[in-house]
């Protein structure tokens, strides 16, 4: 699987109140995309791919619906400057993606949701880290490092391309994954599939040797994925007869590899260790396409036999391309699928059935348009106010002009203007809805500091007087730090807290 690697006066005082007596009046819907906790901890069947650094981002972390409620992140890979350092896609080290993609923050949003996450290692597009990293110690710390970062209990090792040929990497992947599981408490295991490429007669010879060195490793495998896509060429019945004929070809083999290894499973326990992912839409072969019906095909399939494990790449791509592409393409999206999904979800679709109830929430229909839930917001607890002292960004105000990419603090939680607004607190009804000018990336999180004031040499701007009036769009600074008055303003100093909001917004990027 592929994916590119792609911080008063009078009259301000009334406007205050006015706002304020507006969200009072209005009893603030606050808009709740978090789901109900899940009744059981074990992870669901169905764990679609996100791929982490496909831009626009994906919003893993404000899930639609349940089928969307477990998640596997892909990929970590090797960083390109240090082949012993973990990094998403190539492209962030663990500290950047925490900090420009906000990850950390948006795997806590989604398990207060009840969520699950899962991490995947390897892909087709970059250095695997057993490949690229050869010493045994260190390649350990790798995998333990993402596991604990992200406090995760299922990872995936995805081994495709050249690694799985390098028997080497095989060897140091095994080991280190069977050391990692073995230093986990016995009431905190690791659970661990591994994900292979899948042809019409099932594993390749590398594919059934990376199960057979896991196992003889003394890895606790979960079970084996079978990656059911670009097969070159299908069944005479189509796609779906080609899927399930590839993945049951995978349980024989799984029940045979177990059997070597001396752990003798049955059939339905061969089944339970045995995983499909489906690529949605257009594949990378022209001639090969998975639509809705084939979809539902495939969800059939896992769900007379009881498969261990369903995925897709990815969610990025569940939804019918827009214009200006076509809704029908043969060029493979990372945004869209390519194919014609009406008003439906290919997620849906296949994880219809494949999931871990949500307590008090029936599975929605396949297909069906997910409705986010609203509740009322309880009255602001005076005694967890948001402090700007251990605040990540700005807290929000109501007289600041918010433009895109800003980011502030609500409630203990973090949002990202999705474009310009004003007077819209971040989680009013609807505000997590398309189109709403506020997202949420997650809870505020220990340890987090407010961001560094934006700095300019001094001389850039004028430096601020007590004494001069200012007009709305002139530019000072105070020490470095650039201002930008946002209305008439004379005395009020740039940077201090003021009731109403002051009439300086900090300057983010000097013109």
């Amino acid at each position: 699987m592929t994916g590119p690697a792609t911080r008063i006066s009078l009259t301000r005082l009334a406007v205050v109140v006015v706002a304020a007596v507006a969200v009072v009046a209005g009893v603030v819907a606050v808009e709740r995309p978090l789901l109900t906790p899940a009744a059981s901890s074990a992870p669901p069947v169905f764990s679609p791919y996100v791929d982490v650094t496909a831009m626009p981002q994906y919003e893993f972390q404000t899930p639609r619906n349940q089928y969307q409620q477990d998640v596997t992140l892909a990929f970590v890979v090797a960083s390109e400057t240090n082949p012993c350092r973990p990094s998403w896609g190539g492209a962030y080290t663990l500290d950047e993606a925490d900090d420009q993609l906000q990850l950390g923050r948006r795997v806590l949003a989604l398990r207060s949701t009840g969520g699950h996450v899962r991490i995947s290692f390897g892909g087709q597009a970059h250095r695997d880290l057993a490949a690229a990293c050869t010493d045994a110690s260190a390649l350990r710390a790798a995998y333990a490092d993402v596991v604990e970062r992200y406090d995760v209990d299922t990872i995936d090792l995805d081994v495709e391309g050249a690694a799985l040929a390098d028997s080497a990497a095989g060897q140091r992947r095994a080991v280190a994954i069977a050391q990692l599981q073995r230093s986990r408490p016995a009431d905190d295991p690791l659970t661990v599939w591994v994900t292979l490429p899948l042809g019409r007669d099932g594993l390749t010879a590398n594919g059934r040797a990376a199960v057979a060195s896991l196992l003889a490793a003394g890895v606790d495998l979960a079970g084996v994925d079978g990656m059911a896509f670009d097969f070159g060429s299908l069944a005479p019945d189509g796609m779906v007869a080609t899927i399930t004929t590839a993945t049951t070809a995978l349980h024989d083999q799984v029940r045979a590899v177990f059997g070597e290894a001396g752990q003798v499973l049955d059939d339905a326990g061969a089944w339970a260790r045995t995983g499909a992912t489906v690529m949605i839409g257009q594949t990378d072969v022209a001639a090969e396409r998975l639509t809705m019906s084939d979809a539902d095909g495939v969800n059939r399939f896992a769900r007379e036999h009881h498969l261990g494990l369903l995925s897709m790449w990815s969610l990025n791509r569940d939804a019918t391309c827009q214009y200006p592409l076509p809704t029908v393409t043969v060029v493979v999206q990372t945004s869209c699928s390519g194919v014609d999904q009406g008003q439906g979800s290919l997620a849906q679709t296949l994880g219809d059935g494949l999931l871990t109830p949500l307590s008090g929430a029936e599975p929605a229909a396949a297909g069906a348009t997910p409705t986010p839930t609203t509740t009322t917001a309880p009255a602001p607890d005076p005694r967890a106010s948001d402090d700007p002292a251990t605040s990540p960004y700005p807290v929000w105000d109501p007289l600041t002009i918010y433009v895109t990419g800003m980011k502030v603090v609500w409630k203990h939680q973090v949002y990202e203007a999705a474009f310009y607004s004003t007077g819209m607190p971040p989680d009013v009804s609807g505000s997590q809805s398309a189109g709403a000018p506020w997202r949420l990336l997650g809870p505020v999180m220990p340890g987090d500091s407010p961001a560094p004031s934006p700095s300019v040499p001094v001389g850039t701007y004028p430096q601020w007087n007590g004494t001069t009036a200012y007009v709305g769009g002139t530019r000072v600074q105070v020490g470095t730090t650039p201002y930008v008055a946002r209305y008439w303003t004379k005395g009020d100093r740039p940077g201090v807290p003021m009731v109403g909001g002051s009439p300086w917004a900090p300057v983010l990027a000097p013109a």
